[in-house]
């Protein structure tokens, strides 16, 4: 059985309420089983659970928050190159479109790198005009369906990824699945 574990810090609530869909995503692939953290509960043991891995954090000032950066830096440090090849993915809400959600995604995902994670972003649409290149995005709280169905499938990618790459469920993947790649609307 896969183990995704979804960990965020959300300072408003936009990224919590990202977080629980990217949750619902992932709880859409049989035989996985799904963990929300915030980040201030979470603990290396978490990270050690998990074989796939959503990071969330709010846009600050283009990248991730201090409370994410200050858990990979302290709570993590001496766990680095502990948790090689593990699957991850980030998730970033920001005060308003163009607020560097989409850098902040790019800064989870560096961080997620020096850690030895394999991390993605989707080129599927979730909408007419939305994708996840790197990661679902958001400006203040998801409520655009395109937002929300984002952020359910970068959620259900990552539990795809992890049914391939740790449970070898080649059936899983999203090649494999012809009708999860087509194009809304």
């Amino acid at each position: 059985m896969g183990q995704v574990l979804v960990l965020y810090h959300s300072a408003s609530g936009n990224t919590a309420a990202m977080a629980r869909l990217v949750a619902d995503g992932a709880g859409v692939i049989s035989d996985t089983e799904v963990r929300l953290r915030e980040v201030g509960e979470a603990t290396p043991d978490d990270i050690y659970w998990c074989d796939g891995l959503a990071v969330g954090s709010p846009t600050n000032m283009g990248i991730l928050s201090w409370k994410m950066k200050r858990f990979w830096d302290e709570a993590m440090f001496n766990h680095w190159g502990k948790v090689d090849g593990k699957v991850a993915c980030a998730f970033s809400s920001s005060g308003g479109w163009g607020g560097g959600a989409e850098i902040a995604c790019q800064s989870l995902q560096m961080v997620l790198m020096n850690f030895g994670f394999l991390v993605f972003g989707v080129t599927d649409y979730s909408g007419k005009m939305t994708t996840c290149h790197y990661g679902a995005i958001s400006a203040r709280e998801p409520r655009d369906a395109e937002v929300m169905e984002a952020c359910r499938l970068l959620g259900r990618r990552l539990a795809e990824w992890v049914a391939v790459v740790a449970d070898g469920r080649q059936d899983q993947h999203p090649l494999a699945k012809p009708e999860s790649r087509t194009l809304p609307g």
